[in-house]
């Protein structure tokens, strides 16, 4: 067989896309599957498989189309190494015959899934232009999946593995998606228990300025009431942040919205910080809440603490939060949870604790995993592991600034 030129399959990825786009334009999200395997022949493709990962970030699914699989596990996987290194991986074929490609399918930074690529008539590794073609062509599969999750179920299905509550439906539609990343920073989130989410939330937002904004929030109670409190809380800190309202001003916009609404019976903890990610001068306010870890050189080297405020929704500041700063250096990690991480009971019965926590992420950082992966693995840990037992909600955003992770998070051939 003649090896194709660069320029042959670049003609030929061009040809691939500009189909699929015409396809796709008036298309269903069912069809997307099926669609993006078929073009995929224009490449030399013989099979191609878009697998979604469920909320638990531990396996990943097949989405329906022309060639059938089954649900293949995150961990000890090829599959799985490609969705959590965010590294193309190249191998044979089954039974030694052909090669098969395996690509992170990302919207973004957010990771959705992987791309499964099998080429039947390949015996050596597939030509660096060729691999190329394939990584875009995952991330223009990814980015059509985001786009048609907006008016179809039919992705969002395939990622639940058992119901999901009420309160976790309205929580998940609101937070935006756990991984965010760019020339300077690496954001993480998780939330837990992902299927029976309480009052727990997060919220970010990179703006003008290279301003990252960061928040985390802690609504009284458990089920759909404190899930509403969350809610309500989350959108007047998007409402004050669009304004351009400091951290103070927010704080008091917060508190008295949720009095308004909820008068002496709801209340919310919360964090509120700033990020200016050109020079990593972080500022912060705490409403009530556990104070944020940094960690420097893979070690944790202080709380960062704060004279607290009374949780929003009270009413009792009797004067403006005192903000806090710190200077970040570069690969420096920050941490912001929710008292549900470090409320967790081991097995004997014990706390999980803030050391115990620290000493988690201290293990990962020191292993060079990027955020998402050490915030995968603390879930992992916690809830798999049974490390601890969650009694409470458990969130957690994790920063990464300019440790060097923001050029590990997509292929190497981007």
């Amino acid at each position: 067989m003649t090896e194709p030129t660069v320029t042959d399959i670049n003609r030929l990825a061009a040809e691939m896309l500009h189909e699929v786009l015409r396809r796709t334009h008036l298309s269903a999200a069912p069809e997307l599957a099926t669609v993006v395997a078929e073009e995929a022949r224009t490449i030399g493709a013989d099979g191609l498989v878009l697998y979604v990962v469920d909320y638990e970030q531990a396996m990943l699914t097949p989405v329906p189309g022309p060639d059938r699989r089954d649900p293949v596990p995150v961990m000890g996987t090829v599959a799985g190494r490609a969705f959590g290194s965010g590294a193309i991986v190249d191998v044979e074929g089954d039974g030694g015959r052909g090669r098969r490609l395996w690509l992170p399918l990302l919207d973004g930074t957010d990771r959705l899934g992987t791309m499964e690529i099998v080429f039947g008539e390949r015996s050596e590794p597939l030509p660096a232009a060729l691999v190329a073609v394939c990584e875009r062509y995952a991330h223009m599969a990814a980015t059509l999946m985001a786009a048609k999750s907006l008016y179809s179920d039919h992705f969002e299905l395939l990622r639940r593995r058992r119901p999901m509550t009420t309160a976790s439906e309205l929580l998940w539609t609101l937070v935006p998606p756990r991984v965010l990343a760019s020339d300077d920073f690496v954001l993480a989130a998780m939330l837990e228990p992902c299927y029976d989410i309480g009052g727990d939330a997060y919220d970010y937002a990179i703006n003008d300025g290279g301003r990252l904004h960061l928040a985390v929030f802690d609504a009284m109670g458990h089920g759909l009431a404190a899930a509403g409190v969350a809610a309500f809380a989350l959108s007047v800190y998007r409402h004050s942040r669009r304004r351009g309202e400091g951290l103070a001003a927010t704080y008091a916009s917060i508190d008295a919205a949720v009095f308004d609404q909820y008068p002496s019976s709801r209340f919310v903890t919360a964090v509120i910080a700033e990020l200016d990610v050109g020079s990593g001068h972080l500022r912060w306010i705490s409403a009530g809440h556990p104070p944020p870890l940094l960690l420097r050189a893979g070690r944790i080297v202080k709380t960062l603490a704060a004279t607290p405020a009374p949780p929003l929704g009270m009413r009792l500041a009797d004067a403006p939060p005192v903000e806090q700063d710190e200077s970040l250096q570069p690969g420096d990690m920050v941490l912001l949870y929710t008292d549900g991480l470090t409320e967790a009971r081991r097995p004997g019965g014990e706390l999980f604790t803030v050391e115990r926590l620290g000493e988690f992420v201290e293990r990962q950082a020191s292993n060079g995993l990027p955020a998402p992966e050490t915030l995968r693995g603390l879930r992992h840990a916690i809830i798999e592991e049974r490390e601890g037992a969650l009694r409470d909600d458990a969130t957690a955003l994790l920063v990464e600034w300019r440790r060097g992770t923001e050029r590990t998070i997509l292929p190497e051939t981007v």
